[in-house]
């Protein structure tokens, strides 16, 4: 699958304060696909403005993030395939099961879930 590439600019102090951390909590999916891509060659972050493609799927490794906040996806969206890589595949389905007996609202401007 060919993915969208999605820009992102990364500052002196940004890139310091997230190498120095011990837990990186990601933000939604961008944040996600900046962090893996921009560190994935030296294991460090270092000041840049490019963009990335990074399409991130089971069984993939995450080596930046530790915490991940985001949306309820869509079903059959690459996004939900980046999260399940994340949480694993039958811990999500449990947490979409869940949301949906509860009547949380999915995508953008709706509820979040916080994976630890």
């Amino acid at each position: 699958h060919r993915m969208h590439a999605e820009r992102f600019s990364i500052s002196h102090s940004a890139a310091d304060r997230i190498n120095e951390a011990e837990r990186i909590v990601a933000v939604g999916t961008t944040v996600v696909r900046v962090l893996e891509a921009a560190g994935r060659e030296s294991g460090k972050l270092r000041v840049q403005e490019d963009a990335t493609n990074i399409f991130i799927y089971p069984p993939y490794r995450f080596h930046a993030v530790d915490v991940l906040l985001t949306n309820f996806h869509l079903p059959r969206s690459t996004l939900l395939m980046l999260v399940s890589a994340f949480a694993g595949r039958e811990f999500l389905l449990r947490a979409y099961q869940e949301a949906i007996r509860k009547r949380y609202r999915f995508y953008s401007y709706g509820d979040c879930m916080l994976i630890l």
